[in-house]
């Protein structure tokens, strides 16, 4: 799903990974996020676009966090706490801020237990939303350790049969180190489509396939349609249907409220009508299992060979996870990040509202006529 619902290149406006780095932190800023918390969540949104996640980059959430802190909803410069601890385990209360803020500190106190006894875990409840949970995981993976994340809210997902949404769209991400092969770093919604990019193919009119999303009623749309507005449909657990597996991913998006929301102390998505997002975040020391250049040089065949296997007819090579973000973080650097017009227009006018200069747009570039190696 990273190459759908792009910007066409006539559209397309770039801006480099720097400018959006600056802008969005000076967004934060104004918005009352101490510095270092600013920095810190730019560089979250600004690694998400660069990675060409761009469902969860600012063109659809940095509107969103705004209006929120703007609202009260999120907390500016929270006071996060440590309800629990062991040496292994933590549980904490994030005091309403921002996830792509406090999370990275979450996953870095999971990280330092794991030094110090193999396995770190943290759950936090009260906390705004996460953003890509892959990038919370890839936090350990550079530390030379395996990181899962995986995060809680909603109502917006149907269980299987139900004509009610019960769960959100609950991710579930991993990573994992190599030596020289690009990082191993699974990110999915525990839905068919991730809500966010429903909100894109939604603004650039994209069509969506069968059984992707349900009608209010809770029937699958069962015939292609171009992407409704948010409150025109229900969404689907992965699978889409039960004849497709949509149990497997209706027990998957349970089984991430179950760790981020239960063993944090918080209320269950579907009774939360704080609307607060729950966290969960894992660090695995690699050295506290088994060698780690050992497994690095393992890791490398495994993937070597996964991308060495043969085709199918009508494709032009395997990958693995990670692949396509760590291609296109390459051409992104070089060549700006993409944005549609009406994105740059909004940053226009919210620097206009909160008196910073407006985004810096790239130059295009001979370069960034070429595009990223294909899927």
């Amino acid at each position: 799903m990273l190459q759908q619902f792009k910007v066409s290149k006539d559209d397309e406006i770039r801006v480099s990974g720097e400018a959006l780095h600056k802008t969005v932190r000076e967004i934060f800023e104004k918005l009352g996020v101490p510095a270092d918390g600013a920095d810190e969540g730019a560089h979250v949104l600004t690694m998400t676009d660069l990675r060409g996640v761009d469902s969860h980059g600012v063109s659809n959430m940095m509107r969103v966090y705004v209006e929120w802190f703007q609202e009260g909803r999120l907390n500016p410069d929270p006071k996060w706490t440590i309800l629990r601890e062991t040496p292994a385990v933590a549980s904490i209360d994030g005091d309403a801020g921002l996830g792509i803020i406090i999370g990275p500190a979450a996953m870095r106190l999971a990280i330092e237990k794991a030094r110090n006894v193999g396995v770190g875990v943290v759950s936090m409840r009260n906390s705004g939303h996460l953003g890509a949970a892959g990038h919370m995981a890839m936090i350990a993976a550079e530390q030379d350790m395996i990181g899962v994340s995986m995060s809680a809210a909603g109502p917006r997902v149907l269980p299987t049969y139900g004509a009610e949404p019960r769960l959100g769209t609950n991710p579930i991400a991993y990573a994992a180190p190599t030596r020289n092969e690009p990082f191993l770093l699974f990110d999915v919604a525990t839905t068919v489509i991730a809500e966010n990019k429903l909100r894109l193919a939604h603004r650039l009119q994209s069509e969506l396939e069968p059984n992707w999303i349900a009608r209010l009623d809770g029937s699958p749309i069962t015939e292609k349609a171009v992407a409704p507005d948010r409150d025109d449909y229900q969404l689907l657990p992965l699978g889409g249907t039960r004849e497709q597996g949509s149990h497997k991913g209706y027990g998957l998006g349970l089984w991430a409220e179950v760790m981020s929301t239960m063993l944090s102390g918080g209320i269950p998505s579907m009774l939360d009508t704080s609307q607060q997002f729950k966290h969960h975040f894992v660090a695995y020391d690699i050295e506290a299992f088994t060698d780690l250049e050992e497994y690095k040089d393992r890791m490398d065949a495994m993937l070597q060979t996964l991308k060495a296997t043969r085709p199918a007819p009508g494709h032009e090579r395997v990958i693995y996870p990670g692949v396509l973000e760590y291609e296109e973080e390459i051409y992104r650097r070089e060549n700006g990040i993409p944005f549609h017009p009406e994105v740059i227009q909004w940053f226009e006018s919210v620097a206009g509202e909160l008196g910073i200069e407006p985004l810096e747009i790239m130059a295009v570039t001979k370069a960034a006529e070429s595009q990223p190696p294909a899927p």
